[in-house]
């Protein structure tokens, strides 16, 4: 199998270039603390808590902080999180899907629509754009001592759509949203921790524009990616080769 690997691959290359894990890190112990609030403290009866610890591991997070973002979880005194979704529309008619985890939905309301108005864009209304990315699970595993053949039989028979041996050297897999869970059980099985594993919305069609147009979108993603509210930004502008090499 053969996937397009880009959005992956820009994200990390992004991660190492920009030099933000205390933002990451941010971000990770947010994601721990709902899911501990949301199913408990257990990672082993908790699949979300799971996923989250396995997602600090891959960012090299101190085992210290995910144990304070367990217990901050588990303190009824901590601030509890809605996880609202905006949809809109970048110059050019790039189409974006931002998710967040906020403990005051009218500041990330009026942060995310700033972005929009201040750039250019438009704030649309929830349900407009969502026809225009799926959700699929995402799996970023190291190649290490793997035998790629073997390990792309066992994927399949878990649900693996697309797999693909990046120049990172990490195996890039996807999957469907149904089987994201499936996937997740055999990689435990087979004893590998991916270095990521997210369900992402993937575009269903990209937009290809010109250079300097494409890097003024990135700036306003970036914009977006900053907030402290905001968990995930989605979109179809498509990362040319002139466009990743000028990142």
């Amino acid at each position: 199998m053969s996937g397009h690997s880009k959005w992956s691959t820009i994200k990390r290359k992004k991660g190492a270039i920009d030099a933000k894990r205390s933002k990451i890190f941010s971000k990770i112990i947010k994601e721990i603390t709902v899911a501990v609030k949301e199913g408990g403290g257990d990672p082993d009866a908790n699949p979300r808590l799971r996923l989250a610890i396995s997602n600090a591991k891959g960012q090299s997070m101190p085992k210290d902080n995910i144990e304070r973002a367990i217990s901050k979880g588990k303190d009824k005194d901590t601030a509890s999180f809605t996880e609202p979704t905006f949809e809109g529309y970048l110059p050019n008619g790039i189409a974006v899907f931002i998710e967040c985890t906020t403990d005051n939905n009218q500041r990330t309301v009026a942060n995310v629509r700033a972005i929009f108005n201040k750039n250019g864009g438009s704030l649309g209304t929830n349900g407009s754009l969502s026809f225009m990315f799926e959700r699929k699970g995402v799996f970023i595993v190291p190649v290490g001592d793997i035998d790629q053949d073997e390990f792309e039989m066992e994927l399949i028979d878990a649900g693996a759509e697309e797999m693909e041996l990046a120049d990172d050297g990490f195996f890039h897999i996807t999957t469907s949203l149904e089987d994201f869970g499936a996937m997740q059980k055999k990689l435990e099985e087979l004893k590998i921790e991916p270095e990521s594993a997210e369900l992402r919305r993937n575009p269903t069609d990209t937009k290809v524009l010109e250079l300097e147009d494409a890097l003024r979108i990135m700036k306003t993603i970036d914009l977006f990616e900053d907030d402290d509210d905001i968990q995930n930004v989605f979109h179809n502008l498509e990362f040319t080769d002139d466009l990743m090499e000028a990142m």
